[in-house]
């Protein structure tokens, strides 16, 4: 078995680190075709999708409206025997409107600020409900992607 093989997380493993990360880097693609990373809270929703949300008038909506293909990563590690990550690519689909991104935001909300309170979904609605005019959604189904798990080498590198 191939080095690569070794250290490939299968789907579920994918699901369970993605579902322990707390930020993904959303790589679009800036003016002049130029890379645009930029770090970003995000959810997951049934199905694979991820979805996070950003201000209408950020250089990463302008990158999407403009190309909507990205590149997102998530990554951890300390050493190289505990490094993991994954590289998912897709199209972002933009969402717009002010229920849409409310929902966005509430799911990415309760993910990544809530998620030890006793918060409910209402409550947190009534609060990001305020930025959701200013805001869009970005949603992106991924349709290949690239893991790795380090750990899996077991010392041996």
């Amino acid at each position: 078995m191939s080095r690569r093989a070794q250290i490939r997380m299968s789907e579920e493993e994918l699901a369970g680190f993605l579902g322990g990360a707390r930020t993904i880097i959303i790589n679009s693609i800036g003016p002049g075709g130029v890379p645009h990373p930029m770090p970003m809270w995000f959810a997951m929703e049934p199905g694979g999708a991820i979805v996070m949300s950003t201000f209408t008038k950020s250089q990463k909506i302008r990158n999407i409206e403009r190309d909507p293909r990205v590149a997102l990563l998530v990554e951890d590690g300390e050493t190289y025997g505990t490094l993991r990550g994954a590289v998912l690519y897709g199209e972002a689909e933009l969402i717009r409107g002010e229920d849409a991104v409310t929902e966005i935001l509430v799911q990415v909300n309760r993910r990544n600020v809530h998620e030890a309170s006793a918060a409910d979904d209402e409550t947190i609605r009534n609060a990001v409900r305020r930025t959701a005019p200013k805001r869009t959604g970005i949603r992106i189904r991924p349709r290949r992607s690239l893991t790795w798990d380090h750990r899996k080498l077991g010392g041996v590198y």
